[in-house]
């Protein structure tokens, strides 16, 4: 897809969808989202424990909650935010897919990372949003 990514140090583009910019402990495998630089947060290791990884932008919807009335002018309402368990581990909150139907989405879904062009962002623009895994 065409396009400048909105947070390069944040995620890229893959040939199979979105990846995560993300950082794994080599002393006890927790992979944090966005990278830590400043050590683990589970075992507390820093410096060169702390590598970066690439992770699939792909998990579970925890739950997830609509939003109707938004002061920002960056994006139409409405839209869905979810909470999502990365199946690398980390939990993020994110912004669901544009005019994505909040009854198409329930808890345990398996969601997958696309990039898109928001346009209140600008046409060039790639966003990371989320979606149920096949839309």
């Amino acid at each position: 897809m065409a396009g400048r990514i909105e947070h390069p140090t944040l995620y890229k583009e893959g040939s199979a969808g979105p990846i995560l910019l993300a950082a794994r402990c080599a002393a006890c495998g927790r992979v944090s989202f966005p990278r830590q630089t400043f050590g683990c947060e589970a075992c507390g290791a820093h410096g060169d424990a702390m590598a970066d990884a690439e992770i699939p932008a792909r998990g579970a919807l925890i739950s997830f909650a609509v939003v109707r009335k938004h002061m920002g002018a960056d994006i139409e309402t409405p839209f869905a935010i979810g909470e999502i368990r990365l199946e690398d581990g980390p939990v993020i909150r994110c912004t669901m897919a544009h005019g994505l139907d909040p009854a198409a989405l329930h808890a345990g879904q398996t969601v997958a990372g696309v990039l898109a062009h928001n346009p209140k962002s600008g046409a060039d623009v790639l966003e990371l949003r989320f979606a149920p895994e096949g839309k």
